[in-house]
């Protein structure tokens, strides 16, 4: 008896020591803690929310550290001007006021809502455009400015918002038709892209006009048009362009010297907003000089608070700084992403594709004149760069996609019931902290 007892204990032992050993369910062994733990984030990256709150957090750190590297190269120009040091960047502030108020505005506004505004919002930016040309003011050549009192804008970048709408309101039932030239050519290319882009270019703005093109490009290929539709408006585009560059002394020269290795390397010549723009970066090396302690935009680099931005922020902030604005775009790229492929309205698509390509491409090109990959035609860095008029438009179309993430199914539920639980526990607190001592006298 007593040998058998001692068996069974040892059985028993051994079946409570497997029973240890063996992961229940709910947890896991030592090396697979990797998967399970990661759930939860995936979770998180696969909620409704995930795009409205990547597209809210991109813009607004992008906006806030525009803010501060607009202050920063702006302030030795200003000071040098014999005005305030806060001057540009009180006026920067101002518009971003403006803008932040618009994109909440916009944000709001149901998708139906930009259907309807679609048409509206062409049609006024398109007399916009042809005020430019007998009121219009001449900034560096270009003459693409209206002024309404005090107030000066730039109507092209309104424009980029109406083409973007009304290429998808156009676009949105003309899946099955899209094959035929008629309903690709006639609606959309002939009658608004090209009056937009004539009006433009009679301004003489190649910048913005590459700029536009590139968002009916994106409008067209998302729409799922005919090759032979890109290869015609792609003729006729590099043969416009052609134009306008050989018809220019300026943008001829400028192209030129760009193409030429010794004309890169004269800071004193034609390149040199070009030149001084990379010894900027190479002066900022890895980590940077400090906030504030660049010394190309004392004078030497021209356009240090527009154009040429990103060269301040390497200079001052190194590469952490330049990889940071790199990071922040490409989360925008993603969200951007993420809504149009989740999607199953074709307006939303197309309207979400040619933001996205608009913001992107224009940061590209910003970005890659800035480095000399690109000859400089004068476009800002979106969000970041000095200038009211690209910067509340940019915020306006970033609100649009705020709208369209907003309406996505399950988020604008879980938007709505996020303040009700917020009131819900704050009127569930006091009575549980005035309950604390109650119970700790009680003991």
């Amino acid at each position: 008896m007593s040998t058998t007892t001692a068996d069974d204990k040892a059985g028993t032992t051994g079946s409570r020591a497997r029973a240890r050993a063996k992961p229940t369910s709910g947890t896991h062994s030592t090396s697979g803690t990797s998967g399970p733990r990661s759930l939860p984030v995936i979770g998180k990256l696969e909620s409704p929310l995930t795009t409205y709150y990547l597209i809210l957090g991109a813009t607004s750190t992008l906006v806030v550290f525009g803010l501060i590297m607009v202050f920063s190269a702006s302030s030795v120009e200003a000071l040098l001007a014999d005005e305030a040091s806060y001057t540009v960047f009180l006026r920067q502030l101002l518009f971003a006021v403006l803008g932040a108020v618009a994109a909440g505005f916009a944000s709001r506004l149901d998708v139906r809502w930009w259907k309807r505004l679609a048409f509206p919002t062409m049609v006024v930016s398109v007399l916009l455009l042809a005020a430019v040309i007998p009121f219009g003011r001449s900034v560096n050549g270009n003459r693409n400015w209206l002024a309404v009192g005090p107030v000066q804008f730039q109507p092209a970048e309104f424009a980029k918002v109406g083409l973007v709408l009304v290429g998808a309101v156009i676009f949105a039932n003309k899946s099955s038709r899209m094959a035929s030239m008629l309903h690709v050519v006639l609606p959309y290319l002939v009658p608004i892209a090209t009056i937009v882009i004539g009006l433009i270019l009679a301004g003489h703005d190649l910048g913005t006009a590459m700029v536009v093109l590139l968002i009916v490009a994106a409008i067209l290929l998302v729409a799922g048009a005919p090759k032979r539709v890109f290869a015609i408006a792609g003729g006729f585009a590099v043969l416009g362009v052609a134009l306008m560059v050989t018809g220019s002394n300026n943008r001829t020269s400028r192209i030129a010297n760009w193409l030429s290795p010794a004309c890169n390397a004269d800071p004193d010549g034609w390149c040199g907003q070009s030149v001084h723009g990379l010894y900027a970066l190479a002066d900022g090396g890895w980590w940077g000089v400090g906030l504030g302690a660049s010394k190309e935009k004392w004078e030497w680099l021209s356009e240090a608070h527009n154009d040429f931005i990103f060269a301040i922020i390497g200079e001052e902030l190194g590469l952490p700084g330049t990889l940071m604005v790199l990071l922040l775009f490409g989360i925008l790229a993603w969200a951007c992403f993420r809504l149009v492929s989740r999607t199953q309205d074709r307006f939303v698509r197309i309207a979400g594709f040619g933001i996205m390509a608009w913001l992107l491409g224009q940061a590209i090109i910003n970005i890659g004149a800035v480095i000399g990959l690109f000859p400089v035609i004068g476009v800002p860095l979106p969000l970041v760069s000095a200038g009211g008029s690209s910067l509340v438009t940019t915020l306006v179309a970033l609100g649009i996609l705020l709208s369209f993430a907003r309406n996505e199914p399950g988020c604008k539920a879980l938007l709505d019931a996020r303040p009700s639980l917020v009131r819900r526990s704050l009127a569930v607190l006091p009575s549980r902290v005035r309950s604390v001592p109650q119970r700790r006298r009680s003991r």
